[in-house]
């Protein structure tokens, strides 16, 4: 699975985590029957008005200003719904504040004007860069100002947390199929927490404006089975490592 955007969408895109999946939940099986209700309700409220209560139809109109019973129904009706759409939202929003169990992966990810450095604390304490790639540099099926030259790779079916601080001003880390979007302030270290169900890779970007080229520091996450993680884990240790580093220095 390739996550990127494509033209003319009629739904919300794939789901690639647990906390998206209960966000597209929470859309589809609630606030999109919310509005369509409040929408269908008032445009043939609209009609009835301008049907019963036109110049012909009611040509002499009625004196009155106020209707106190109309009044508490318009009030009482709008917060109850407002109750029932916050309940579920406040659940999704601490279900998503902190993972359910042990993360069993953890990665540090810090902004930097404008590219993205991560750190394996956990899996031999690496560490690597990763900067766009620029047009004539792209592949075929490489998708323009979203693919970088290094990029994380995470288990799928895992708990993994990413810690998230700035290293100069406020950037964002933002994966939508993740439901992910969690800002890199300088100073703070902010948590976030992903347990992504589909295999592939997936895109995101920072969206907040973070300078020159806040538009040019995209996010490239690869989902892989486990076997493949540790697999992966393996080569990167070597590659990214300080030592793997100063051998490659060596041999030039």
């Amino acid at each position: 699975m390739t996550d990127h955007a494509y033209s003319w969408p009629m739904h919300l895109a794939a789901s690639a985590s647990l906390i998206r999946e209960r966000m597209t939940d929470f859309h589809d099986h609630l606030l999109l029957w919310v509005i369509s209700f409040i929408v269908v309700f008032v445009f043939c409220l609209m009609v009835y008005i301008l049907l019963r209560f036109n110049a012909r139809a009611n040509p002499v109109p009625a004196k009155f200003t106020h209707n106190v019973p109309i009044e508490i129904v318009w009030t009482v009706i709008p917060c109850l719904i407002l109750i029932a759409i916050a309940i579920p939202s406040f659940k999704l929003l601490y279900y998503s504040d902190k993972a359910p169990g042990k993360s069993e992966v953890t990665i540090k990810v810090t902004g930097h004007q404008w590219y993205w450095e991560y750190a394996y604390p956990d899996a031999g304490n690496f560490s690597f860069n990763a900067n766009l790639v620029a047009d004539k540099d792209l592949q075929l099926g490489q998708p323009r100002l979203l693919t970088t030259d290094n990029h994380i790779v995470i288990p799928s079916h895992t708990n993994v947390q990413f810690l998230v601080t700035g290293a100069d001003v406020i950037h964002a880390f933002f994966i939508p199929a993740f439901g992910i979007n969690i800002s890199a302030v300088p100073g703070r270290v902010n948590q976030v927490w992903v347990n992504a169900t589909q295999e592939g890779i997936f895109y995101g970007q920072c969206n907040k404006i973070c300078g020159t080229n806040h538009g040019y520091m995209p996010i490239m996450v690869e989902v892989v089975n486990k076997d493949k993680y540790q697999q992966w884990l393996a080569e990167a240790q070597k590659k990214f490592s300080d030592a793997g580093t100063a051998a490659i220095m060596a041999s030039k």
